[in-house]
């Protein structure tokens, strides 16, 4: 677990720095009451990160993220107005009341909590095995091989943790995740460690391989949540009821396994207590 709690403080603290930029006579979140009187919700969501969000065929946002914040706004009974929203300036936005709350795969971590609150989990986050169905490829255990070739990305968060923890095997560096997926189709490489919640999507140009997907919580599992503009209390408390709701009706499920063409591979474990 000190493994995975190392790998999720890449960037926080520099996003903690950029939210601190913007002190408290800057700030102009909304509260709960504003929002209504404005018949519209402003949500940040990040186009850059599908299926969570991107730009569809009419060139409109669509996703995952902005069908669950549709459901929200729906529930509160006003206008949902999407802004496109980087991570370097996800934070602050939401700080200054620019937009009302930012989704973009909001991990919790006690660095973003500093500056911004948090409502309970939309969903969970995942690391896991990437590899061709059937191979033996199921477990951390398994790819401490010097057989086997792992197909990494250049730069992310995963390969610190495979120099620690997976030694024996080779690691094949590329540029992208598309020439790792194809790495691996093509037989260049065995499997892949890195986050799994978005790969079967990633996965659709490469429908010719039978592909095994195998979480690892022993690793890990982060949850993340709808990010609000600190002690917005009165916001934050209606986004949480509204969320267990949407858990409990099956709306987030439903729609997750819409967009990443399958089921969590952690449930978020609802409760009705915040």
């Amino acid at each position: 677990m000190t493994d995975r709690r190392a790998l999720m403080t890449g960037g926080a603290a520099a996003a903690a720095a950029a939210a601190a930029l913007l002190t408290p006579k800057d700030a102009s979140a909304r509260p709960l009451e504003d929002v209504l009187r404005s018949g519209e919700i402003r949500v940040g969501v990040n186009p850059t990160l599908p299926p969570r969000a991107l730009f569809n065929e009419r060139n409109e946002i669509d996703g995952f993220e902005p069908e669950v914040a549709a459901a929200i706004a729906r529930k509160l009974g006003v206008r949902l107005t999407l802004q496109a929203v980087g991570s370097p300036e996800r934070i602050p936005m939401v700080v200054s009341g620019r937009i009302d709350f930012v989704m973009g795969a909001m991990s919790r971590t006690s660095e973003h909590a500093k500056v911004i609150d948090y409502t309970v989990p939309v969903h969970s986050e995942n690391y896991g095995i990437l590899a061709v169905q059937g191979r033996g490829h199921t477990s951390l255990q398994a790819l401490n091989n010097t057989d086997v070739t792992l197909a990494q990305v250049r730069g992310t968060t995963a390969i610190p943790y495979i120099q620690r923890a997976i030694p024996n095997a080779r690691v094949l560096l590329l540029d992208n995740y598309p020439d790792r997926n194809r790495a691996i189709a093509q037989g260049r490489a065995q499997a892949s460690f890195d986050g799994i919640d978005s790969v079967r999507f990633a996965l659709r140009p490469f429908r010719q391989v039978q592909w095994e997907v195998t979480a690892t919580p022993d690793f890990g599992v982060t949850y993340s949540g709808l990010g609000v503009a600190k002690n917005n209390h009165s916001l934050r408390n209606w986004l949480n009821v509204a969320l267990y709701e949407l858990h409990t009706d099956g709306t987030i499920e439903s729609l997750w396994e819409k967009w990443f063409d399958g089921p969590m591979f952690t449930k978020v474990p609802v409760s009705p207590f915040f």
